[in-house]
């Protein structure tokens, strides 16, 4: 038997249940302004958090089936010329675009507002050259796809859409974000939920969806930086996530999916916050650190090139901290002696030694800080 095509309803829902979701709304919006709060005491959270945006990227697609780890990416920019298999080089590409996606998009974002042609630049930076790249990037789909265990829609878990039906299904899909709601984060779970139902694009739907979460709540004033991560609570939780998607086409039960959504931001609220802090406390003992044991006039450019890239090779670090050859090597030896930095493979011949800054990495990836 055939499933038939998915046809959204228009939005806002009509069955929400405000006054069962009250309570988690309140949670959510305060657990989500005091993550804000130290965002906001961050001095330069673009810098400070860039590691927490590739660990995302590395989450969001781990959703999606890639297997590479945090260390993997930064150890392939690092040096990369160093051999890597061919299924380890695909995911560590995809997470490099996706990083690099959620960033254009943020600068998107200063100059436009969010619509339905900026997820298409995205998405089109999203699969360039990985193994979507013949997904139509950019584009919205012509061709009905579905979700299934194998290659016949017959046998489909979820059938998207009809092509015929996207144009009015996304435009309503815009009109909601750019509408007033009761709630933001209420109105944040309906669009993440209905673009992923919507399904527009051949692949990559389900990242193009976890992006636009920071880049919902930065855009209606809810962050004061387009840094939230949700990919951690939602590989977390990966059957039930997937299982209030498909009771929303199935059933129309928006509020369980509702009552998930926000729970995740509650919880990711709090680890975001957790790591943040844990971020912010190192860099302020590094500050307090790093200037007593090189007694360098590059300590400080020293320091914000560990937190940018915290597996590095000693070629990178020279051009990242723009200090002098002979300074920054004197300065890697003093860090390398007093246990701030690691070696993660001694350079040899013309290949550069690649370092690591292990307590960054262990905030990062850290899930229960």
């Amino acid at each position: 038997m055939t499933i038939r095509p998915y046809v959204p309803e228009p939005l806002p829902p009509s069955g929400i249940d405000w006054e069962t979701h009250i309570p988690r709304i309140a949670s959510a919006n305060r657990a989500l302004a005091r993550y804000d709060g130290i965002l906001q005491a961050i001095p330069n959270p673009g810098l400070l958090l860039s590691p927490l945006l590739t660990q995302e990227a590395v989450l969001s697609s781990r959703i999606e089936g890639t297997q590479a780890s945090l260390e993997d990416v930064l150890r392939f920019e690092a040096n990369p010329k160093e051999p890597v298999g061919d299924a380890s080089l695909a995911d560590i590409r995809e997470i490099i675009n996706y990083r690099e996606a959620l960033n254009a998009a943020v600068d998107a974002l200063k100059a436009g507002r969010l619509d339905t042609g900026l997820v298409c630049d995205l998405h089109r930076v999203l699969l360039a050259g990985s193994r979507g790249m013949d997904r139509e990037p950019g584009c919205i789909r012509t061709i009905q796809n579905f979700i299934g265990r194998d290659a016949h829609i017959e046998h489909a878990i979820f059938v998207p859409p009809a092509p015929a039906d996207l144009p009015g299904a996304l435009a309503d899909w815009e009109a909601y974000l750019h509408r007033e709601e009761k709630d933001v984060l209420v109105q944040l779970s309906v669009l993440k939920a209905q673009f992923e139902l919507i399904h527009p694009f051949c692949d990559g739907n389900g990242r193009v969806g976890r992006m636009l979460v920071p880049l919902i709540m930065y855009e209606k004033g809810l962050i004061g930086s387009p840094m939230f991560y949700i990919s951690a609570y939602l590989e977390r939780n990966r059957p039930v996530y997937y299982e209030r998607l498909l009771a929303i086409s199935g059933d129309g039960d928006w509020n369980g999916w509702i009552g998930f959504f926000l729970h995740a931001i509650e919880e990711q609220a709090g680890a975001n916050g957790r790591k943040a802090k844990a971020i912010l406390d190192l860099y302020d003992e590094m500050k307090r650190t790093v200037p007593e044991v090189t007694r360098s006039q590059y300590a400080t450019a020293a320091i914000d090139a560990l937190f940018k890239t915290p597996v590095f090779s000693s070629a990178e670090f020279y051009d990242q901290a723009a200090i002098p050859r002979r300074a920054a090597e004197r300065v890697l030896q003093q860090l390398r002696e007093h246990g701030i930095i690691a070696v993660l493979a001694e350079g040899g011949g013309r290949r550069a030694a690649t370092y690591v800054f292990p307590r960054l990495i262990a905030i990062t990836e850290g899930d229960r800080l």
